[in-house]
């Protein structure tokens, strides 16, 4: 028996599916819900397990507000560091979460003292 593995397109698109549904406060239960899904064929969508069509993929970007080529678009050519480039970054609740506490914080010196704090216990110093 021969196990497909997905494309790694597939996986691409779906992994910036979840950034911008994440991105947005929206559930899979959110998305399938507008979608006419349940949230575990949103789930296999984004994992890239099952393709979106094409016609699926449009009312994905109306209802997220962006244009189909988004889930298109190329990476910039910044290097990924330790393999995780931005778009696996952003797919990371943990991540977001961080982002948008980061975002909130009213004071440039916290800022920086986090920032730094974040680069020694990455070893980036």
């Amino acid at each position: 028996m021969s196990t497909k593995t997905p494309d790694p397109r597939d996986i691409e698109v779906g992994r910036r599916v979840r950034a911008l549904r994440m991105e947005r406060g929206m559930s899979q239960t959110d998305l399938g819900g507008e979608l006419g899904l349940t949230f575990q064929q949103v789930q296999k969508y984004e994992k890239g397990t099952n393709r979106i069509s094409a016609g699926r993929l449009q009312h994905i970007s109306e209802i997220l507000g962006v244009p189909v080529s988004v889930f298109f678009a190329t990476e910039s050519k910044e290097p990924a560091v330790n393999g995780n480039g931005h778009s696996e970054l952003s797919e990371s609740g943990a991540a977001l979460r961080l982002l948008r506490a980061y975002s909130r914080i009213p004071d440039p010196q916290i800022k920086q003292a986090l920032t730094s704090l974040a680069e020694k216990i990455a070893g980036d110093f």
